[in-house]
C-alpha cells in the first residue's frame, strides 16, 4: 500500500475540500445579496466518492466532503433560490488521466484498463444542468465511459 506524507494528504484536502467550500461560500455570498436572490451552484464529485480505488483515501474522503457539501447547498440554499448539484465524473480523456488507459490498481488486485470518455461530454453534461430554471435540479449526475469498471469495482 502506497502512503502519502501529510503534506500531501493537506494538499488533497486543501485543493478538493476547502478550495470548494470557499467557492461555494463566495458564489452564495453573491446570490443571497443579489435581486433577485438566487443562482445555481455545480459542485465537482467523482465516481471515486461511492467506489474508491485501492490507494486512494485522500481523494476519496474529499469527494465524500464535496457530496455532503452539495446536500447542505441544497438545503440551506432553498430559501434563497439557489440550487445545487453535483456531477460524479468517470475518466475523461486528458493528459493527467492518460495512465488510466494503459491500466488501473483494481480492488481485486488486477490491473484493468478504464476507458476515458470524450471531455467534451462532460462539457455538454454541465451545460444542461446550467441550463435548467432554478426551479428544477439535476440532485446527482453521474458520467463515465459506458464500459468503465465502476459497478463492478471492488
Amino acid at each position: 500500500m502506497e502512503y502519502l506524507t501529510f503534506e500531501q494528504w493537506q494538499n488533497v484536502v486543501n485543493i478538493n475540500r476547502t478550495g470548494s467550500f470557499l467557492c461555494a461560500q463566495q458564489a452564495i455570498r453573491l446570490m443571497k445579496a443579489q435581486s433577485p436572490q438566487g443562482g445555481r451552484i455545480i459542485n465537482n464529485g467523482a465516481i471515486s466518492a461511492h467506489m474508491p480505488r485501492p490507494n486512494s483515501a485522500p481523494y476519496t474522503a474529499t469527494k465524500h466532503a464535496i457530496t455532503g457539501l452539495t446536500k447542505s447547498i441544497s438545503l440551506d440554499g432553498r430559501k434563497y433560490n439557489i440550487a445545487c448539484g453535483q456531477i460524479d465524473i468517470g475518466i475523461a480523456q486528458t493528459e493527467m488521466t492518460a495512465p488510466m488507459a494503459k491500466g488501473v490498481l483494481q480492488a481485486n488486485g488486477e490491473i484493468a484498463i478504464e476507458p476515458p470518455m470524450d471531455v467534451n461530454h462532460v462539457a455538454d453534461a454541465v451545460v444542461h444542468m446550467a441550463a435548467l430554471p432554478l426551479s428544477t435540479n439535476v440532485q446527482f449526475m453521474t458520467l463515465m465511459a459506458t464500459k468503465m469498471p465502476f459497478v463492478d469495482r471492488g
